[in-house]
């Protein structure tokens, strides 16, 4: 079992401003340790604000490492490209200066590129001082997505990155072709901040939490992985 701390807020903005807090602080705190800071981001809207946030501080961002948890295969300047929306929020002002690596690169397909992502993940510093997910309706974390091709493997490699192709839903969207931080890569994280909002997505974390399959639904295997020290961040 993970070890889990669950902080739970009463409003957005509340969670927001813990979240910006603790990142600060884990980045200066990993600048002083190690002279670096690597900082590994997914998308979606509960992050945002915390990122737009940090984007104002004035850090070290030159010794700091950004790079994405997750990627469509699309290129960055895809409406749906992670990239591209760490872009308009953290990488913004001061967040400007930061080292940012890229997880989607020329290959025609992810399964082609992830020799090359592979190596430009090993260049970061290890652990990473902080990993931030989601979580999906349907279980999913990072892109490790239920039943997805390649999940296996990413759930069982040693390597850093590995190619995923998720079975289409409304979740997935169309593009099901996606590059994903392995489960052994989200272990080797100082801590992972997973952040889920609203009543419907608390119950899927619950229910994962409970255990079961974790084919079915994956985030399960972070939940319960030993090695891992979670903090759960949930507001309505």
């Amino acid at each position: 079992m993970a070890t889990i701390v669950e902080k739970f807020f009463a409003n957005k903005d509340e969670l927001t401003a813990e979240l910006s807090s603790s990142l600060e602080q884990s980045l200066v705190a990993g600048i002083k340790e190690d002279g670096r800071a690597v900082l590994m981001v997914s998308g979606g809207s509960s992050p945002a604000p915390a990122y737009k946030h940090l984007s104002n501080l004035e850090l070290d961002w030159a010794s700091i490492d950004v790079a994405m948890v997750d990627e469509r295969w699309v290129d960055a300047d895809h409406e749906k490209s992670n990239e591209a929306f760490i872009k308009s929020t953290l990488l913004q002002n001061h967040g400007a200066a930061a080292n940012f690596v890229t997880m989607k690169n020329d290959a025609l397909t992810a399964q082609n590129g992830v020799a090359e992502c592979e190596a430009a993940y090993k260049a970061l510093k290890r652990p990473f001082d902080v990993t931030i997910l989601g979580m999906g309706p349907d279980g999913h974390t990072a892109s490790l997505f239920p039943h997805a091709e390649g999940l296996e493997h990413g759930l069982a490699t040693d390597d850093l990155v590995c190619a995923i192709n998720a079975i289409e839903s409304d979740v997935t969207g169309k593009i099901t072709e996606r590059m994903t931080l392995t489960l052994s890569a989200i272990a080797d994280s100082k801590v992972v901040k997973l952040l889920i909002s609203g009543e419907e997505k608390l119950a899927v974390y619950k229910q994962a939490k409970e255990g079961g399959a974790v084919a079915d639904m994956p985030l399960r295997a972070v939940l319960n992985h030993p090695h891992i020290n979670i903090e759960v961040y949930w507001a309505p």
